[in-house]
């Protein structure tokens, strides 16, 4: 069996996302095991969860740096002493540079509550409802220097109801979410899942824009 595929997970809240892989690996035959979760805000709720699962925890505080780039190199000291195959954005909510996402080409996941391309940014529910849309959903994206603009691996998408409320949509995208990721995490892991020049690569077959889908 191969080892298994090293991974560090970014936070700056309560870190569902993170609880949602931490249950999805907690296994011994996993494909992957995270090393490390680091956190921009020291009293993000994810670090508990990580400590509670026994993973090492690190605090990078933002406002501690006079600049991004400052910020963003201490970001990667740490993370680069675990070796991971696959950084996991998990609600980390900073803008990275350029030159963070080009040293993890590759190997950088985000999640993002839209079915992307559309409504790339924030309050990503609201405007859905406000458009009148008939579906929404979350994506699994490969990272570029793009915002909210590398390729999709997975989306999930479901049927926005009449009248939905947006708490009541949140909460089911949020579900949807701790289905996807993990699955994702999963295929980067047992080496399905690759970001190649042409887009997003899943079993060797280049994946449509919108990704892979999964109707919720």
């Amino acid at each position: 069996m191969h080892a298994p595929c090293n991974v560090v997970v970014l936070i700056s809240g309560s870190g569902s996302n993170l609880q949602a892989l931490i249950d999805s690996l907690d296994e011994d035959n996993s494909p992957a095991r995270i090393r490390a979760v680091v956190s921009n805000r020291a009293e993000a709720f994810g670090l508990q969860r990580a400590q509670a699962a026994n993973i090492d925890t690190h605090v990078v505080q933002h406002k501690d740096f006079a600049d991004r780039e400052a910020f963003d190199a201490a970001l990667m000291e740490i993370i680069d002493t675990y070796q991971p195959q696959l950084v996991v954005l998990a609600g980390f909510m900073r803008i990275l540079t350029a030159g963070f996402v080009r040293h993890y080409q590759g190997r950088l996941l985000n999640i993002h509550p839209s079915l992307l391309p559309k409504y790339k940014g924030l309050d990503t529910h609201r405007r859905a409802l406000d458009a009148g849309d008939r579906e929404h959903g979350c994506s699994v994206h490969f990272v570029t220097e793009e915002l909210d603009g590398g390729p999709v691996a997975i989306q999930a998408c479901l049927k926005i109801e009449p009248n939905e409320s947006i708490d009541k949509l949140t909460d089911r995208v949020h579900a949807a979410e701790h289905i996807i990721y993990p699955l994702a995490v999963h295929w980067f892991a047992e080496g399905r899942l690759r970001l190649a020049t042409q887009g997003a690569m899943l079993d060797d077959m280049l994946l449509p824009a919108t990704g892979h889908l999964l109707r919720i």
